[in-house]
């Protein structure tokens, strides 16, 4: 396995900028911020960088979803890439670009590849409350609300719904289970001087919040945010030039599929994303005992279990006893989960907020969250493509 394309590569610098509800600074010099933090977290230089990807296209779609272009980041730092990449939405989910990066660096077309993910949903709400919503059914509709916004469903709130009642009615538990998921995370976030959402919350206040598209709830949904994030992946043999002990990419999985794609096969309480998984474990030696913290998306708190369980982390039916009470996911637990927050608490960087975590963790820069001896962790991203890393410390 010694010569697969993630094989060959290191993350070596991260940076995220402030994140904001909203954020008095321009998606560009949000995504200006991030971008030098990397670099230079990296120990290199704009004018080491050769390659530069971002997810996704710039885009007024969803407004604010994706303000800046690869294009304009790249001469507004300076860099002079021998490689541009975009991930687009049809891809293996919001990994894509991640995916991109490794196989530009991996196939020799550069050494040092500079990925982002910026958001500006925050502004968008500011200006108007609907610029992030699908306003009516009665215009025609592409992309994945093709599939849909005809039955009714405007907003992913009630997709996913559907699969958060599948799985209560299937393995017999609750709300109060699943609030156990939102709970974990602004429990975590308290420590997250970045996060959104640091105030405490009990599974009373979760309980008591708003119905959102029954049985999620307020507290079930990710956030809008303004901020960007960003990491360096370089070759491995440049890497050891780089500033930091580089952080081994062990292993990727991704796939297709879903209703984003039209396509449901089996039921409404597994996802595509187990093709992921086993994709994932089929490429390295290492196995789910093995994590010392897991960083699952969480675009709504169901995520969490069916990703989790497409990981293999826990057998199906087992996510939502795991998270019960707190304790297991928690800091110290048996297994710790979206240490940052995840996107519950955190805000909503599209699964790139994940790579960051679970980055700082494997350095030990969690200060109050950081989990003891961190050697490896799992990220995943996508609620309609599919992208999984297993990361490990050098």
């Amino acid at each position: 396995m010694s010569e697969l394309p993630e094989k060959l590569c290191r993350i070596t610098g991260i940076g995220q900028s402030e994140v904001g509800r909203p954020s008095a600074k321009s998606p560009i010099e949000l995504t200006l911020d991030a971008a030098q933090m990397a670099i230079a977290d990296a120990g290199l230089r704009v004018e080491d960088i050769d390659g530069i990807v971002n997810y996704p296209p710039k885009t007024d779609l969803g407004g604010g979803i994706s303000p800046v272009g690869v294009n304009e980041a790249m001469f507004a730092l300076g860099i002079d890439a021998k490689w541009i990449g975009v991930a687009n939405h049809e891809g293996p989910g919001h990994m894509g670009a991640i995916f991109a990066a490794i196989m530009a660096v991996a196939t020799g077309l550069c050494r040092h590849v500079l990925v982002f993910r910026t958001v500006a949903q925050a502004q968008a709400r500011l200006q108007s409350r609907e610029a992030t919503l699908l306003m009516g059914t009665s215009a025609r509709v592409s992309g994945n609300n093709a599939w849909t916004v005809p039955f009714h469903a405007v907003s992913p709130t009630n997709h996913w719904a559907l699969f958060a009642r599948a799985y209560f009615d299937k393995y017999g538990v609750g709300e109060e289970q699943l609030g156990w998921v939102s709970v974990n995370a602004r429990a975590n976030a308290a420590h997250n001087p970045n996060a959104i959402y640091r105030d405490p919350l009990t599974i009373e206040n979760y309980l008591a919040s708003r119905m959102i598209s029954s049985p999620l709830r307020l507290y079930d949904c990710d956030t809008h945010i303004d901020g960007s994030t960003a990491l360096v992946i370089s070759h491995r043999d440049a890497a050891k030039d780089c500033a930091n002990s580089p952080i081994h990419i062990e292993a990727m999985g991704m796939s297709l599929g879903g209703l984003g794609q039209g396509i449901h096969v089996g039921d409404f309480t597994t996802l595509p994303a187990t093709k992921a998984g086993a994709m994932l474990w089929q490429r390295t030696d290492l196995k789910p005992k093995d994590l010392s913290c897991a960083q699952i998306y969480d675009g709504f708190s169901i995520h969490v279990w069916l990703w989790g369980e497409a990981l293999g982390l826990w057998q199906p039916g087992e996510a939502a006893h795991f998270f019960e009470g707190g304790t297991r996911t928690g800091i110290g637990g048996e297994l710790p989960v979206n240490t940052g927050g995840g996107q519950l608490s955190g805000g909503r960087f599209h699964g790139y907020g994940h790579t960051y975590e679970a980055c700082l963790q494997l350095w030990g820069r969690g200060g109050g969250r950081q989990v003891q001896d961190a050697k490896v962790s799992a990220v995943c991203n996508g609620g309609y493509g599919y992208g999984a890393l297993l990361l490990r410390a050098d």
